[in-house]
C-alpha cells in the first residue's frame, strides 16, 4: 500500500476520478468533491477536509484518525461503517443531515455549528460530546449514552429520558421541551 504525506488536494473531483486506495498522513483536501463515491479501506490519519462535499460517501471500512471535517457537505454518510479501531473525528460548519452514527463509540466528540437534522445516534457512546450551537431537529437518540454531554447550546433535539443516558449532561432551560415532548404536555 501507498503512503501519501503532507499533501494537499485543491478544487479537485473525486466522484469522477477516484480517490486513490492508500494511507494519507496529515493531508488536506480543500474544496474537493467525493459525492457519491467509495472511499472504503482508505486510511486518513491527522487529515483535514475543508468545504468539501462528501455526500453519500461509501466508508467501508475507512480508518478516521484524528480527522477534523470543516464547512463540509455530508449528507446521508453511515459513519458505523468506518473502521473503529482509534475512530476520531470532530466537524464544525458541517451539514450532516441523514448520516449515521450508530452503536459507535465516541467519547468527547466535537460537533460545532453543524446541521444534524435526522441523523442516527442509536446505541452510540456520545459520553462527553459537545453539540455547540448545532440544529438536532430529527435526530434519533435511542438507548444513546449522553452523560456528560454538552448540548446547552444545541436546538430542536428530541431526547427521551427514560430510553438514553443523559446523567451530567448540559441541556439549556430555554430548550428543556426537548426532553418532555413524549409527555404530550405544554409548557409556557
Amino acid at each position: 500500500m501507498d503512503y501519501i504525506e503532507e499533501e494537499v488536494f485543491e478544487n479537485q473531483d473525486f466522484s469522477t476520478a477516484e480517490l486513490p486506495k492508500t494511507e494519507y498522513d496529515n493531508c488536506r483536501f480543500v474544496n474537493c468533491t467525493f459525492a457519491n463515491s467509495d472511499l472504503s479501506n482508505i486510511i486518513f490519519l491527522e487529515c483535514e477536509f475543508d468545504s468539501c462535499d462528501l455526500s453519500n460517501v461509501k466508508v467501508n471500512n475507512t480508518a478516521f484518525r484524528d480527522v477534523q471535517f470543516k464547512s463540509c457537505k455530508m449528507l446521508g454518510v453511515t459513519f458505523q461503517d468506518c473502521n473503529k479501531l482509534l475512530l476520531s473525528f470532530a466537524f464544525s460548519d458541517c451539514m450532516l443531515n441523514l448520516s449515521s452514527f450508530y452503536q459507535l463509540k465516541l467519547k468527547s466528540i466535537q460537533f460545532t455549528n453543524c446541521q444534524l437534522n435526522e441523523v442516527d445516534f442509536t446505541e452510540a457512546d456520545l459520553t462527553q460530546a459537545t453539540f455547540m450551537d448545532c440544529d438536532l431537529g430529527g435526530a434519533i437518540f435511542d438507548y444513546t449514552n449522553l452523560e456528560k454531554a454538552d448540548l446547552s447550546s444545541a436546538s430542536n433535539y428530541s431526547i427521551h429520558p427514560e430510553s438514553n443516558k443523559i446523567k451530567k449532561a448540559k441541556f439549556s432551560r430555554q430548550d428543556l421541551a426537548g426532553l418532555l415532548q413524549q409527555y404530550d404536555i405544554v409548557i409556557k
